[in-house]
């Protein structure tokens, strides 16, 4: 403790030297120096776990041994998450979204390294997800974790979050104009100056740092993309197909996990999930893991490879049985994704998406092709496959392009991934507005949006601005007990309950004024001054519903009842008001 406290005091001595913004340049390049090293050690750890588990192998063997590994992957994540983290790691990019929304950009520490050890364990077990929804939390972590050590407020957290989220993104993929499109498009960070150049230099230092470490070929290096006019019109069909197939991937993932989910015991969830998703891998080995061997085979011609393994090796050559296997894949891709998050596993939905994509393209030009006898690049529409699909699942089709785009080390493609991607996302956003990372919180109204009005009331709850001094008086009482009332309060309203606690109306000091000095009217019952409230706040009830209960009644207090009706007290209509300016002001840029 005395250690962390000396640290921060030579700190804020440093910190006194350098403008805000200079200071937040340097934590940045802090932060994607950390996200760098803390991506390189996902992708080592699960490459080793793997490596481990099923080189040594024969088919046989490896049969058995797929349907085995993934239940054992999950386990081992439930019980560390359960034992050692004690708190909920799933679900990365929404986490990030709540931390945002609801506590002010802080995420717990323990992220900077628990979703890192849990997700490796899950996919080099064999669990079908990704790593990247892990990666991108951890390095959201660690610079939430900078901006709560430094005590820095509510705006530098945020943009520190963005930083490590986008640093996270560039450094697994070694895309850095795709990890600062992404902390934009998705997280939604505000575009400012202030926010601008940190956000670039945390992902040029991430994808400088993964250089350092592995080497500076793109991700799928040795494919190389072609692109012509004339295929311009199967690129905004194999669009508008993405569009369905995003659909697809987001509405079956969400119904299967809620059937999972509606298990109400951990270790039912584990079992029945676990074997569901070992009998999917060993049907179709490719679902082993995030899949990005397989998607590397079909862009370079080895899709024989895919059958490895496989109880369809036989057939291998036959085109049918490739397309038959191939669209096998990319349906239960989403099945097996879902088990494993579901049953336990900790991973995301950002490599699936992609995975999903890359077969959907592969079809959809081997399908042409011999067909209707066109000359589609198999390789060319794999990737923009890839974009298609992630934009529309994440609603984020910049994002999309601009990763897929850096994932060849050139943007040949470019001008088709513009054009699918934004195909699929009209498509897929007339199905469902919200991607898969922001339905839950939608539903919740908890989704922070770009209106800065809407994210201001995002932070402010309803139970700490009710107020409790108001004086209250029985329904059988007579004017002589708001006339005492009126002597211990300098309110001017009074609200009136029953025997059992419940509001029954309210008093005003205008209904009584007429009568309040007239000493034979004190044995007057309330019943003939009491009105109904003109409306009745809950004290769960978001702030929205409340701002829009004072605008639609013109009243300057409502009262606040329970479920059951019982008065709880009153919200002033000046209390909100100036909730909402300290909060805007709290939040604001200035």
């Amino acid at each position: 403790m005395k250690s962390t406290e000396t640290l921060y005091r030579w700190f804020t001595r440093f910190s006194k030297r350098l403008s805000e913004r200079q200071l937040i340049m340097i934590l940045a390049v802090v932060v994607g120096i950390a996200a760098g090293i803390a991506g390189h050690l996902l992708r080592g750890c699960i490459h080793l776990i793997k490596q481990g588990l099923t080189s040594w192998a024969d088919i046989e063997v490896a049969n058995l041994l797929y349907f085995l590994y993934p239940m054992i992957g999950i386990a081992v994540t439930v019980l560390f998450v359960k034992y050692w983290v004690k708190d909920d790691i799933s679900h990365g990019v929404t986490r990030i979204f709540y931390a945002i929304s609801r506590r002010e950009s802080r995420i717990k520490p323990h992220n900077c390294y628990t979703s890192l050890l849990a997700s490796s364990a899950t996919i080099g077990f064999g669990g079908s997800v990704g790593a990247e929804a892990p990666i991108v939390l951890t390095g959201a972590a660690i610079g939430s974790t900078v901006g709560q050590f430094l005590r820095l407020n509510y705006k530098y957290i945020t943009l520190l979050l963005g930083c490590g989220a986008g640093a996270a993104i560039a450094a697994v993929y070694k895309a850095p104009i795709a990890g600062f499109v992404f902390v934009i498009e998705v997280l939604m960070l505000e575009l400012t100056f202030t926010s601008v150049v940190p956000l670039i230099l945390a992902s040029v230092t991430a994808a400088t740092t993964t250089y350092l470490l592995v080497d500076m070929q793109p991700f799928f290096a040795g494919v190389a993309p072609t692109f012509t006019l004339k295929e311009i019109p199967f690129y905004a069909l194999l669009g508008l197909v993405g569009g369905c197939v995003s659909y697809f991937f987001a509405s079956v993932s969400m119904r299967i996990e809620g059937r999972i989910k509606a298990i109400r015991k951990q270790r039912s969830r584990v079992l029945i999930g676990g074997v569901v998703l070992g009998a999917l891998i060993f049907v179709f080995p490719p679902l082993y893991g995030e899949g990005y061997e397989t998607i590397t085979q079909l862009m370079t011609g080895r899709q024989a490879s895919m059958f490895d393994q496989s109880l369809f090796y036989e057939w291998r050559d036959a085109f049918w049985m490739i397309v038959l296997y191939v669209a096998g894949i990319l349906v239960f891709k989403v099945v097996a994704m879902t088990l494993t998050n579901a049953s336990g596993g900790v991973g995301g939905t950002f490599a699936p998406s992609l995975f999903v994509g890359a077969m959907q393209g592969y079809l959809f030009a081997i399908v042409c092709n011999r067909l209707f006898g066109t000359e589609l690049p198999v390789a060319s529409f794999t990737l923009v496959g890839m974009a298609t699909v992630m934009g529309g699942v994440m609603k984020a089709p910049i994002t999309s392009m601009f990763l897929v785009a850096e994932l060849t080390g050139g943007f040949v493609l470019f001008l088709p991934l513009m054009l699918a991607s934004a195909v699929s996302f009209a498509v897929s956003y007339y199905f469902e507005p919200y991607s898969i990372y922001t339905k839950r919180l939608a539903a919740r109204g908890e989704l922070l949006t770009r209106n800065k009005d809407e994210n201001t009331m995002q932070f402010l709850s309803t139970r700490p601005l009710i107020e409790y001094d108001f004086e209250t008086v029985p329904l059988n009482g007579k004017l002589r007990h708001v006339i005492r009332a009126v002597e211990h309060t300098h309110r001017n309203i009074f609200p009136v309950v029953g025997q059992r606690g419940e509001l029954m109306g309210v008093i005003t000091m205008d209904d009584i004024r007429a009568d309040m000095f007239d000493a034979d009217k004190y044995v007057n019952p309330l019943t003939r001054y009491m009105s109904p409230p003109p409306e009745r706040i809950h004290p769960d009830e978001p702030i929205r519903s409340v701002m829009e209960k004072f605008e639609q009644t013109r009243a300057w207090n409502l009262p606040v009842v329970d479920e059951a009706g019982h008065y709880l007290g009153f919200i002033s209509k000046s209390k909100l008001l100036t909730a909402y300016r300290e909060q805007l002001a709290h939040m604001s840029d200035e």
